[in-house]
């Protein structure tokens, strides 16, 4: 069991904490306060090879591991989580034609973004399934060669801003998961609309909209894998990309540790610095403790996942341990800076405002202890 890093990931783990140090962390208080999307920084972490990281060296990718992107989600996340929400959104919405597609849909769809800047969205929430993924709507209504997709998708990343998009529709609703299939549709076909963008309380850099599919005609070419495979596409997309979520969330609780010793060490009460009060330290201990274990957790489910090991145990639990430690740290962390870390002058009330998005998305933390409890009681 080998815990360290190889020399190629440790540099360019170093070229993206230069990143966040250099580009994110001075710009990121900026756009959460306007709201405005970051394009010009995503496109840089792109230049970077910090984005889009999973297309194939072959396909004229960087080919990284799930364990590579997950050393990089942390580095980003730790400049600001709603950047690299977006950033990673690249990822998100093109592991579908990784897993699903076939060798001319991959060199179709992939060797573009690999040698352009594109955003790509991944489209499978809706108004009223979220975490039923089963219970979506979004309607594919099959037209001679053609599917014709009618509905809305909602709590789409980048949904606004993208250039492509991987949607999962039903052909029969009342097949629930057996309908559903998995299709790659462009930004400017027709009837394809973003709708009202999303006035969130955090991550607010990251674009989140509803998207309208309006009578969209896809030829059946885009359609990924068989029809009703769709359902099995999203979950294996989901399963590799939890462990980049606990990533994030690792990133997160690892700023506000960082925060918190420097606070802690200036800041003075009763004549010494708050850093030599037990109860200081006892949070920051615990802080500590859990970033480790969420660390741990993480690169074990991406290091399976590299192995080809089915890991759908693992990634839930690294997801739900590390988002709900990132929760408690940032939390923990506006308590330690006191009336100062209620203020939006300090960074904290801002980690804490983008550590509760990570409970919810890509499956809430509720949904992954019904999966670690369902692979305990069936295994």
């Amino acid at each position: 069991m080998e815990f360290a890093l190889d020399d190629e990931l440790l540099a360019l783990q170093q070229t993206a904490r230069r990143f966040a140090d250099e580009e994110i962390i001075p710009v990121a208080a900026e756009f959460d306060r306007t709201g405005e999307f970051p394009r010009s920084v995503i496109q840089k972490a792109w230049e970077l090879g910090l984005s889009s990281t999973f297309i194939p060296a072959e396909l004229g990718g960087l080919g990284l591991s799930i364990l590579g992107s997950c050393v990089v989600v942390e580095e980003i996340s730790r400049g600001c989580a709603g950047i690299a929400t977006s950033a990673m959104c690249n990822d998100l919405g093109l592991s579908p034609i990784l897993v699903g597609g076939s060798d001319a849909q991959k060199e179709e769809w992939l060797v573009p973004c690999a040698e352009e800047f594109k955003l790509v969205s991944f489209c499978l929430s809706e108004p009223g399934a979220g975490s039923d993924v089963a219970g979506l709507q979004l309607h594919a209504q099959k037209e001679g060669d053609d599917y014709i997709l009618t509905g809305t998708k909602a709590w789409i990343t980048n949904g606004g801003e993208a250039d492509l998009y991987t949607v999962f529709a039903t052909v029969d609703r009342s097949s629930r998961h057996k309908g559903i299939c998995a299709f790659v549709v462009p930004r400017d076909t027709p009837g394809l609309e973003p709708g009202k963008k999303e006035d969130k309380l955090g991550q607010r850099a990251s674009d989140t909209r509803v998207v309208h599919f309006d009578g969209v005609r896809v030829p059946s070419r885009q359609r990924l894998g068989a029809e009703g495979e769709g359902f099995r596409i999203a979950m294996e997309t989901l399963d590799r990309t939890r462990p980049m979520i606990g990533a994030l969330a690792v990133g997160i609780a690892r700023r506000a540790l960082d925060e918190c010793l420097a606070y802690a060490r200036e800041r003075k009460a009763f004549g010494s610095a708050i850093a030599e009060f037990q109860a200081v330290q006892f949070m920051m201990a615990d802080m500590a403790k859990d970033l480790e274990a969420s660390r741990l957790l993480t690169h074990q489910c991406a290091w399976m996942i590299d192995k080809g090991m089915r890991a759908s145990k693992q990634s839930s639990m690294a997801k739900c341990f590390s988002t709900d430690a990132a929760m408690k740290a940032t939390v923990d962390a506006v308590q330690i800076f006191g009336g100062n870390g209620y203020t939006k002058e300090y960074p904290v009330e801002k980690l804490m405002r983008d550590a509760k998005l990570m409970q919810i998305y890509e499956g809430t933390n509720q949904i992954q202890r019904m999966v670690i409890a369902r692979e305990l009681l069936s295994s």
